[in-house]
């Protein structure tokens, strides 16, 4: 009687047992599908960006809009979603930490792909290429080749961006960080900084359309991959997003919208 009961124990909890590894198994996926399911619940998909970065996302002097090249891929990438894009206005030091703590599902604000952000958030695959090029002011005298050039000058940066990370792998640069771009270039026009480290699109849309008093300096380092950054374990997620990506990409949308904004096709990596 006794090893009867013991036997059918032993096969109750062996039952258990593997409900609970088929249970871990399935973990990744139903997380995944979390997100994908959270979303279309809601209907909506939240972008963070900053709003303040153009030409990829800031708001229309003349409309009061938000606009922009990132601005246009986030509602490519929301309508193949089915869902309605909703944009969170955030400062570049907190997007990265709002995907993390699943304030948005995604941000999508020229986030520079990097294998240190690769080990904390999944990326699409990548819809623009850029580079690092410096700001200067049109009177500057100083000829910058390098990031060397500037050891004992002041140089603007984002706060919390690739670009201040290099800028302070350099000693003997004073390195300022600001919240958003037009403090950093209102500084430099103003001379309280000597240049300013952006992207290199940033830099060419710049130059057509303010009236700052800046110039272009050199590009420093190599091409830059831009991707959307997605909180990890979503792989149904990501995986819908590189199809949405890939597709606009075959298809020349893309392209069309970066001849658009930036007056060349930054859409591929060979240009």
């Amino acid at each position: 009687m006794v090893e009867a009961v013991t036997k059918q124990r032993r096969r109750r909890c062996a039952a258990a047992g593997v409900a609970a590894a088929c249970v871990t198994m399935l973990l990744p996926v139903a997380h995944g599908a979390d997100l994908m399911n959270e979303a279309r619940a809601r209907g909506v998909l939240r972008i963070a960006v900053e709003g303040t970065y153009p030409p990829f996302n800031f708001k229309d002097p003349k409309t009061g809009h938000l606009t922009g090249y990132d601005v246009e891929v986030a509602r490519l990438v929301a309508a193949g979603l089915k869902l309605k894009p909703q944009f969170v206005f955030t400062e570049w030091s907190a997007i990265l930490p709002a995907v993390s703590a699943g304030k948005v599902d995604a941000a999508i604000s020229q986030v520079i792909i990097t294998p240190e952000r690769e080990q904390a958030y999944d990326f699409s695959v990548p819809y623009t290429y850029s580079s690092f090029q410096l700001i200067v002011r049109k009177n500057e005298r100083a000829t910058y080749r390098s990031l060397a050039d500037l050891k004992g000058r002041k140089l603007g940066v984002r706060q919390g961006s690739v670009f201040e990370q290099q800028a302070r792998q350099v000693k003997g640069i004073e390195v300022r960080s600001y919240p958003a771009v037009p403090e950093n270039l209102q500084d430099l026009a103003f001379g309280r900084i000597d240049a300013s480290l952006d992207d290199s699109l940033m830099v060419s849309y710049l130059l057509k359309h303010s009236e700052l008093p800046v110039k272009a300096g050199p590009h420093i380092g190599r091409d830059a991959r831009i991707g959307i950054a997605i909180r990890k374990g979503n792989p149904q997620f990501k995986a819908a997003v590189d199809k949405i990506l890939n597709g606009a990409r075959a298809d020349g949308t893309l392209r069309r919208l970066s001849l658009r904004w930036f007056g060349i096709d930054a859409s591929s990596a060979t240009r």
